[in-house]
Order: C-alpha cells, then sequence, then structure tokens
C-alpha cells in the first residue's frame, strides 16, 4: 500500500480550498467524502438561507461567484458554485467514502474508511468544518416533552409549522432569520439567555464585510478573541424590526420543558407545539475519538489549524480557527496555506 503525501477528509468549502492550495504547491491530495457528492453542509441548510457576506466577500480562492459583487447569493447558488469548484480541480476526489477512524503511528497516519479501504498518509487536513454535528444541549425536562423538537438543522421551510406555536431556542442568525420567516405562518417566540446584539449589516452604506477587510480584522489571527465576543446577528434592519414587532417576539430562555410546552421564569405555563433549537453546531471529528487529537470535551486540540498533540495532522474549516473568517467561504483558502505550510507542504 503506497503512502499519499496528504489526504483531506471532506470535499465542502475548506476541503476545496485545501485541496487547490495543495495542488498548487505540487501535491496531488487524495479528498475523502461521507456524502455522494462535493458540497459540505451547505446542501442541508434551510431553503430560504442567504450569505451574511456579498459575493465579492464570499469566494474561494481562484474562482469568484457569478453575478454583481454586491449581491447575497442563496443556498443555492452556494451548492452548484462549489459543485462547479470541485469540477475544476484535478484532485482525487473520492465521495461516498466515510473515514471511521484515523490511526496515527510510525510517522505516518491511516484513515480507514467504512468499507475497510485503509489509505496512508504524511499529513491529512480534516476539513469537516465545524457545523457538521448539530449540538443539542440539555434543557430541564425536554425528555418528557411530547411535542415535535428539532434542530435548526432539520429546518427546511415553514409551510409545515402553519397555525403553530413554535418556541426557537437562540438568538443568532439562523435562530432569527428562520424565527422571523415562521413568524409569517406561525406563533414564534425566540427564547434568549440574554438579549439578543445586533450588528449593522452595512454601517455608513458598506457592507460590514468591506470593514473588516479594510481594517485587517477579517484576517488577524485573534481565533481565541473572536470566541470569547458574544455572538452577535448581522442584520440590514429588517429582522430586527421584526422582532422589535413581536414577529417574532423575544422573552428569556423558559425554566423547564414540560410534557406540552414550556413553563417561563414567570412560573407560568404554555402549550407549545414545537421546540426548534437554534443551538449551534459542533465539528464533526468522530473519527479522532480514541487518539490524543480530542480533548476531554471532544474537540479538536490545535493551534492555528495545527494539532498539537498528533504529528502531520491539521484542520481547516474549524470556526474561529485563526480569525474571524475562518469557517467562511472567503477565509478557508488563507487558513489552508497557512496549516498546509506548517505541516511541510509547501
Amino acid at each position: 500500500m503506497s503512502e499519499n503525501p496528504l489526504v483531506i477528509i471532506g470535499a465542502g468549502q475548506a476541503g476545496l480550498a485545501t485541496a487547490r492550495t495543495a495542488l498548487r504547491r505540487g501535491v496531488r491530495p487524495v479528498v475523502l467524502e461521507s456524502a455522494g457528492e462535493p458540497g459540505g453542509s451547505w446542501p442541508h441548510y434551510y431553503d430560504s438561507l442567504t450569505l451574511f457576506s456579498p459575493s465579492r466577500f464570499a469566494a474561494l480562492p481562484g474562482m469568484a461567484l457569478p453575478g454583481a459583487g454586491d449581491r447575497y447569493p442563496g443556498r443555492d447558488e452556494v451548492v452548484e458554485y462549489l459543485r462547479r469548484y470541485a469540477a475544476r480541480l484535478d484532485a482525487d476526489i473520492r465521495v461516498n467514502h466515510r473515514v471511521k477512524r484515523l490511526e496515527p503511528g510510525n510517522g505516518a497516519l491511516t484513515a480507514v474508511t467504512d468499507d475497510g479501504e485503509r489509505l496512508d498518509a504524511r499529513a491529512v487536513v480534516v476539513a469537516t468544518g465545524g457545523f457538521g454535528r448539530p449540538h443539542i444541549p440539555t434543557l430541564a425536562g425536554m425528555g418528557g416533552f411530547f411535542g415535535h423538537v428539532l434542530h435548526a438543522a432539520e429546518y427546511r421551510s415553514p409551510e409545515p409549522f402553519a397555525g403553530q406555536r413554535v418556541v426557537i431556542v437562540g438568538g443568532g442568525n439562523s435562530a432569527v432569520q428562520i424565527g422571523v420567516e415562521l413568524a409569517s405562518v406561525a406563533d414564534v417566540t425566540l427564547a434568549t439567555r440574554r438579549p439578543i446584539s445586533w450588528m449593522p449589516q452595512r454601517p455608513l452604506g458598506r457592507d460590514m464585510h468591506w470593514w473588516f477587510t479594510r481594517t485587517g480584522l477579517d484576517s488577524a489571527p485573534l481565533g481565541s478573541l473572536w470566541h470569547r465576543l458574544p455572538p452577535s446577528v448581522l442584520d440590514d434592519g429588517h429582522q430586527r424590526e421584526a422582532v422589535e414587532a413581536g414577529r417574532p417576539d423575544r422573552r428569556p430562555l423558559f425554566t423547564r420543558v414540560t410534557a406540552d410546552g414550556v413553563e417561563w421564569s414567570d412560573g407560568t405555563r404554555e402549550p407549545v407545539d414545537t421546540l426548534l433549537l437554534a443551538t449551534g453546531y459542533r465539528p464533526a471529528v468522530d473519527f479522532l475519538e480514541g487518539t490524543p487529537a480530542l480533548d476531554d470535551d471532544g474537540a479538536p486540540r490545535h493551534r492555528n489549524g495545527v494539532s498539537t498533540t498528533v504529528p502531520g495532522l491539521g484542520y481547516v474549516g474549524l470556526e474561529f480557527q485563526r480569525s474571524f473568517s475562518s469557517a467562511t467561504l472567503r477565509g478557508v483558502g488563507r487558513d489552508a496555506r497557512h496549516v498546509l505550510g506548517r505541516l511541510g507542504l509547501r
């Protein structure tokens, strides 16, 4: 069995950007993708999702998004863009190849797939990103709830919820976008631990990402700092206006879930049809369990995307991995260059 110079796990935005970076350095990687086509998490997001950044700030290296640079592309546009990007790469992308485990040893790393195939590599980049595993929080009483519980990852469109009483747990971008959309057909509340923090999308007439790029904050290696800041909802004004008008309304997080609904902090109980958890994601790195790569909470041990415990192992696409934009279309290429350099693939 021959040794590959580089195996990339995941063919979403992070994996594709890493593959292109490697190819431009004369390294031909093998890219292993568990799904039936490249694209990562994008095909599974809700129908109405639009990027928070305009297309000029939302492209992978070497290929612009089509159309005007100041528009905000939708989910389906990004999915098609990633398909075309993958097709243009001269890379060995193997779909329907789910990695079951990664075995360190003997100066190499071995990726073992579900069907038993083993690929030895001098370096491995985990590019499954930070949004592959929906996070389900522990909420008092939720185990006894007889209504419908779903994560935002399972939400697609508002029609199935018409006429329902819906409580959304979370106050980030996805929670607010989904809440405003659902409020057109249902009675919706955003339940959050703290008031929603708003960030204007176009301060002084310029998109926020223009300001981030212009000031250098977008790429500044301040990942740990960004991680500690409270999340803010990027908004052009219409979502904040809807929430302040009660469509949806916002309340402090309930104290517990009851059999048929929730109990609010003032002691009142209310029947609820659906609890929708917009509670974020965790990295999909289950294949690293049992190795020194993960900490006690199952998170990767790394410094700026390079494993601190497993030689030859790196990451691209983790949220705030190095900077504010690490988990974005525009940021993964920059991080791929850094990580491949640190892994000796210059």
